[in-house]
């Protein structure tokens, strides 16, 4: 971990997720699917150019397949990743963390997907949410500001009073953009964009969230 504990106790009204880096081990199922981690990374970094290049929403598995076929794979891949989609796993923290949060402060998350992968893959979560913002129902794609603030909306929560936790690079300055303070669970040790702020802390796990929330000694 590195980077000071927020402000302020690290008191928020509500903390947002990101989904498929944030909470769940995509990157191991990416990397199976692909055959080795080495082939899994590059389709899977792929795949985020190519989306948070896109921003307006187009189908979730078009653009896996597209990335596909930028990183020289198999555009059959695909199809394999989205069948064993229910293979996703939660880090193995995720639910000592969100149980110790839940009933305590609201939690959401906001993830690039389809509504129907965004339910299949919170269900592997195990924790309820108040509300799960996918890319397909806000209309754009991360690191737009649209999917962060429709999470803000329907939790009634100010930009400043809610907690996002960064997974992927590319949600610090979009987090960040529309007023949230930002920490990132940076769980394989990625860079940041070169333009990007610094989130309040970098975690490479998620077990400090629960101090930072909730404050010290609770």
């Amino acid at each position: 971990m590195s980077g000071p504990t927020p402000e302020g106790g690290g008191r928020y009204d509500a903390v947002i997720f990101d989904l498929l880096s944030g909470l769940l081990d995509s990157w191991t199922l990416w990397n199976g699917v692909a055959g080795s981690p080495e082939v899994g990374v590059r389709w899977r970094q792929a795949y985020l150019r190519h989306t948070y290049a896109t921003r307006d929403y187009r189908p979730y598995e078009t653009l896996v397949a597209e990335a596909a076929a930028q990183a020289d794979l198999p555009a059959a891949l695909a199809d394999e990743l989205l069948a064993r989609w229910d293979e996703l796993a939660p880090w193995p923290e995720v639910a000592g963390v969100l149980g110790a949060l839940a009933g305590r402060v609201p939690l959401a998350a906001v993830t690039n997907c389809s509504e129907a992968l965004g339910a299949r893959a919170i269900a592997r979560v195990g924790v309820p949410f108040a509300t799960v913002v996918t890319a397909e129902r806000a209309g754009r794609y991360k690191p737009d500001p649209r999917p962060y603030r429709l999470a803000l909306a329907e939790l009634g929560v100010a930009p400043a009073r809610a907690l996002f936790v960064a997974g992927s690079p590319f949600d610090v300055p979009g987090a960040a953009g529309v007023g949230m303070p930002v920490v990132w669970h940076n769980r394989l040790g990625l860079a940041l964009p070169p333009t990007s702020p610094r989130p309040l802390a970098i975690y490479d796990t998620l077990h400090p969230l629960i101090g930072a929330v909730l404050g010290e000694g609770q």
